[in-house]
């Protein structure tokens, strides 16, 4: 009966497996769900008397799971089959790279709507415009169109050239070509047949070279040693027999260590690769998301390779297997060791790599804004001006021609020139910067943003590579009641070599001992035991594996850089790793023999258990030991009771080390077996199976553990991070570290770099699961708000869902936070948010490609060139090569690049004002007529050679030498209150326009001459003396290019006036009545300032002056 009963089984399953493959190629979406639902529900149905309810239930909850969740579409779960038709592919988005803001059509819409949606270029733009109608013509034509026409063709120049430089990075991205599995398809050619014999001859699948942005989800990708993931990937087969390989992820979560990922075990255990397009197979994969630490999914075998239709599988059918993050490799990680195959299930914007980068916008400084707030005010003065003077005038004739005629001869309030100044003011600061000898290295990729660097508030910084060189190494070895250093290794080496040398038997020894001298022998022998079994421990209990590269050298790899700075010191002091898989772990003594040891299960660190164990076994000797290692809080309660472990924990944290306790417990065979048999039976339970494994681990192997000692690896800091941190935080910038590292690295780090510092209270946060715990958390910190405080990304997400004005309100005030498992995303939503909750500006520094969405987002993003590629580097506005340099480019060029900026800025708007007061002036005793005071070539003249240089000549002043500025960082604070320009400064300036302007045409005009040609020259030559001695006023430190500005600008007016008769009576320009008039009107407008200046200076200097 048995017999006809599996017969008709395998045959309903051929049926449904060729009617599930045409519903894949003809059916809806909604379709496929449930048909794959009843198809895969009956399989398991008609197996179930044969295994038992497990696998049965196993397979419906898939299958619920799928007929829930699966869509099929994109951004939404989707169930793929191997080899699935091209009516399921083309519902996803294609593997294109597209990191390009514009193309042919949108370039120039989208370049003018950035370059007008400023009210400044937007007012530039219509008084140039406005020349072009015969009435409103005021001058020359070229005087509107020309400044403005320069700036926009510098801006677009350079935005078409980063566009241009973007465009060829994502060709290259998009052409980078891979091989995928593909069937042999059948070809009269003789050649291909050759070929494709050939391939089965070697047992090689037959694979065909396609560009990357041709990948679609469902290819099985074949990658070789050091090639980029194209996509997201389930990881099928590897070339190592134990289905893993390892990965480097630099430019994902920035940690520079390998990981390791394992493929589905049902496929590595395949013949073949070739095996893969002959498997009945499909694999579920959730809906895309940015969590690159989490992935659900499943494997499903509908029918083995091997089943025809007479045949009875000997398997389960159908089986699933379930998939988690290590069984995927995604999109931009490098695979570092073999070669793998893998399914792709993710592809273009829905992979995680995307989905973690955040589109560059367009930055604008905040004195930028703050400029345009301004003009705004000056644009509604100037019209409030002109119909002013036409209502004076009563309104007469075509008024409203005459107040846009005003408008225009007033329009030099708003100098069109402030724009050219200010930009080729930042072009000035930006050399500056990547010219100066103290930070090499340094390039200015964002060239409008350099007075940000002076107002910075908010310090967001990431950890590994930019506050540490991510280099580790084993400092200290504490014992109970024996402690190594680093200067006292080699004793560790000889202990260790005692104990591991050959035994030395009674019977060599040539006469009987001393009672003493047995003591002390056993004594030695005692400590050389003690010594040999930590480091055993060390040696054994990790994840690390031997790699040796293409020069034929070994590295270790691991997916935690503590880990592999352990195995090097247990190899430096004689005991090498020399093999390790899945299985066995082979080391080296000093003496040169080989110990082998049988792992027979491994409990991997998690951030939640913090601690990691292993089960091993002498194969010499058959002894079973539980070793395990982790952090103190945890490892405090498993291990045997102490009275050194607190302290020595506590003073090692001190020292800046990252600590881990070390413990080992010997067990018998009944133990382990016990234990096997409970650990197998709540591995395969499906509810509470975490909890139940960790239940058997705690109950069985964790108690009374045998202490064997405490390590305490260093992990390098940047070059003078703590005086840089320092210096920061006493320039009252606050620092948020956030880092993708767990919490108590971070932790430690934290210490290290002094960014906690001594005696403060550090408050941790983890874990958070409800809204009242997260609750508590905030209340306790609105309490405590001189602690700093460390918290994990899960908590960080929860709060920030929850709570996040009152988080944000909270935190902001803090000197210091610490973000742990932080993804990209997360750090870039942490900017944004301090940003528009604050208003203040923000600059994020970190070294590899996750920071990127972090560095985007910041007001000021700084790229640090490091291990982890040029990823930070190229998309920031600043790169630099380490973070000490952040000192210099906040504190100096910062500071000179904002000050300098507003008082350029404001001498810009006064060299306006000043003559439109004039303008004003004028008009109103000549019975309030829109005639223009200057014309022509002096109003050419005036904002380009008379004025330009010595005004420009700004850039280069300094209020205090550098030694002053990076001794007394305090300095900054002033500078990030913005009083350089404020309202107040602005309303100052206003008054000093007012009074020079008026002064000079009213003087010129009422006491002196009534020839109209000798007021102009009178006037005229006073205004560019007052505003070359207004300059000198306002320089601080002298340089030698404002003196030749201003005497070569005096020289080039003085000769100008021979080439201008129409403006100019020279027998009245060289008479002594010319120079004492004019002399007279100068130190009328000019001499109350500097009286006022020198008044200020006495009573009230500025701090700098006090240094």
């Amino acid at each position: 009966m048995r017999a006809p009963l599996n017969s008709a089984s395998s045959a309903r399953r051929n049926y449904e497996r060729g009617r599930r493959r045409n519903q894949y190629g003809e059916g809806e979406p909604e379709e496929e769900a449930t048909l794959l639902g009843e198809s895969e529900r009956d399989s398991g149905f008609h197996n179930d008397e044969d295994d038992g309810p497990v696998v049965a239930e196993r397979a419906s909850d898939a299958n619920s799971q799928r007929s829930v969740l699966q869509k099929g579409s994109k951004g939404k779960s989707r169930t793929v089959p191997l080899r699935p038709p091209d009516k399921i592919r083309n519902k996803f988005p294609p593997n294109i790279v597209r990191n390009q803001k514009y193309n042919v059509f949108t370039f120039l819409p989208i370049v003018f709507y950035e370059q007008f949606k400023f009210f400044f270029n937007l007012y530039f733009l219509l008084v140039a415009l406005s020349q072009f109608i015969p009435p409103l013509k005021t001058g020359f034509l070229i005087t509107y169109i020309a400044p403005l026409a320069f700036v926009l063709l510098v801006t677009m120049g350079k935005e078409a050239y980063d566009d241009y430089k973007r465009n060829l990075r994502d060709r290259e991205a998009n052409s980078a070509r891979y091989l995928v599995l593909a069937p042999h398809t059948p070809s009269p050619r003789n050649d291909d047949e050759l070929s494709h014999s050939l391939l089965l001859e070697e047992n090689l699948p037959p694979t065909r070279s396609i560009p990357s942005s041709s990948i679609r989800v469902g290819d099985l990708v074949l990658l070789e040693k050091n090639q980029r993931v194209p996509a997201d990937l389930v990881l099928l087969r590897t070339s190592d027999s134990s289905g893993t390989c390892f990965i480097r992820t630099d430019q994902l979560d920035g940690e520079t260590d390998w990981k390791l990922r394992v493929a589905v075990p049902a496929t590595q255990k395949l013949h073949s690769d070739q095996d893969l397009l002959n498997l009945d197979a499909e694999i579920y994969a959730d809906a895309p998301s940015k969590d690159i630490n989490a992935f659900i999914g499943t494997f499903t075998i509908n029918s083995p390779p091997s089943v025809s239709s007479n045949e009875v599988p000997m398997v389960q059918v159908p089986t699933v297997e379930s998939l988690s993050a290590e069984n995927v490799l995604w999109a931009n990680t490098v695979l570092a060791s073999g070669s793998a195959i893998g399914f792709v299930v993710y592809t273009g914007s829905e992979t995680r790599a995307v989905m973690n980068t955040s589109h560059p916008q367009t930055k604008v400084g905040l004195l930028d804004l703050e400029i345009s707030q301004l003009a705004k005010i000056l644009c509604a003065v100037s019209f409030a001006l002109s119909v002013a003077l036409v209502a004076l005038n009563g309104f007469r004739g075509f008024w409203y021609i005459y107040v846009f005629r005003f408008l225009i001869l007033f329009s030099s309030i708003i100098p069109i020139s402030l724009r050219v100044n200010l930009d080729m003011g930042k072009t000035v600061y930006a050399h500056l910067i990547m010219k100066d000898n103290e930070i090499p290295g340094t390039i200015v990729r964002t060239s409008t943003l350099p007075e940000e660097l002076g107002r910075i508030e908010y310090l967001l910084s990431d950890k590994t590579g930019t506050l540490t060189q991510n280099e580790m190494e084993m400092k200290k070895l504490h014992m109970g009641t024996m402690s190594f250093g680093h200067d006292t290794m080699d004793e560790v080496s000889h202990q260790l070599s005692t104990a591991l040398g050959p035994t030395v038997t009674s019977h060599s020894r040539p006469g009987p001992l001393s009672p003493g001298l047995q003591l002390a022998t056993r004594g030695r022998r005692d400590m050389s035991a003690r010594v040999r079994d930590v480091v055993l421990s060390l040696a054994l209990c990790h994840n690390v594996t031997p790699v040796t590269n293409d020069d034929g050298t070994v590295a270790y790899q691991a997916s935690s850089p503590d880990e592999v700075a352990i195995v090097k010191w247990t190899s430096s002091v004689g005991l090498t790793l020399t093999f390790r898989d899945r299985s066995r772990i082979e080391l080296c003594t000093p003496s040169g023999a080989t110990v082998v040891y049988d792992v027979l299960e491994l409990f991997p660190f998690t951030s939640e258990s913090k601690r990691m164990g292993i089960v091993v076994r002498d194969t010499a000797s058959g002894e079973l030991s539980f070793l395990q290692k982790g952090a103190d809080v945890v490892m405090a309660r498993i291990v045997q009771r102490n009275d050194w472990l607190e302290e020595e924990t506590a003073n090692m944290a001190r020292e800046g080390l990252r600590t881990l306790v070390v413990a080992r417990r010997k067990l018998s065979e009944a133990v382990y077996e016990d234990f096997k048999a409970r650990y197998h039976a709540a591995s395969v339970r499906l509810e509470g199976r975490n909890e139940a494994v960790a239940a058997v681990v705690a109950d069985t192997l964790e108690h009374d553990l045998e202490l064997l000692g405490l390590t305490g690896v260093e992990d390098k800091l940047q070059d003078d991070v703590r005086l840089t941190l320092e210096l920061l935080r006493n320039a009252g910038i606050k620092i948020w570290m956030l880092t993708g590292d767990k919490i108590e690295t971070a932790t430690v780090i934290a210490i290290s770099t002094k960014l906690v510092s001594r005696n403060q209270y550090i408050h941790q946060v983890s874990q958070l699961k409800t809204a009242e715990e997260a609750q508590q958390e905030l209340d306790f910190l609105q309490n405590k708000l001189d602690c700093c405080l460390v918290i994990d990304g899960d908590s960080l997400q929860l709060c920030l869902t929850l709570f996040k004005n009152e988080f944000i309100e909270i935190t902001t005030k803090l000197s210091a936070v610490v973000a742990c498992r932080c993804s990209p995303t997360q750090k870039a939503d942490v900017a944004r948010l301090i940003r528009s909750f604050t208003k203040k500006r923000v600059c994020c520094i970190g070294d590899g490609g996750n920071d990127v969405s972090m560095i985007q987002a910041a007001d000021v993003g700084v790229g640090i060139v490091g291990k982890e590629g040029k990823q930070a580097s190229l998309a920031a506005d600043f790169s630099v090569t380490q973070f000490s340099h952040l000192t210099k480019l906040l504190l100096w060029h910062g500071r000179n690049s904002y000050r300098r900026s507003a008082k350029l800025a404001q001498f810009v708007i006064h060299r306006g004002l000043i003559i439109s007061v004039m303008q004003a002036v004028f008009s109103s005793i000549f019975y309030f007529a829109p005639i223009a005071l200057y014309q022509g070539w002096l109003m050419v003249g005036y904002a380009t050679l008379y004025t330009m240089a010595p005004v420009f000549s700004l850039v280069l002043d300094r209020d205090l030498n550098e030694d002053l500025a990076l001794s007394y960082p305090e300095l900054y604070k002033e500078l990030t209150k913005g009083r350089a320009l404020s309202y107040k400064t602005f309303f100052i300036w206003l008054m000093i326009s007012l009074y020079q302007g008026a002064a000079i045409m009213i003087i010129a005009l009422v006491l002196f001459e009534n020839e109209f040609l000798n007021i102009v020259a009178i006037s005229f030559t006073a205004l560019i003396l007052n505003e070359l001695i207004m300059v000198a006023l306002e320089i601080t430190i002298w340089h030698v290019y404002m003196i030749i500005s201003e005497v070569v600008t005096l020289g080039i007016y003085a000769f100008s006036m021979i080439f201008l008769p129409e403006y100019f009576d020279l027998s009245f320009v060289v008479s002594v009545r010319f120079g004492w008039k004019v002399a007279v009107i100068v130190a009328i407008s000019a001499l109350p300032l500097w009286i006022i200046k020198l008044i200020k200076s006495r009573v009230a200097p500025e701090a700098t002056t006090k240094l």
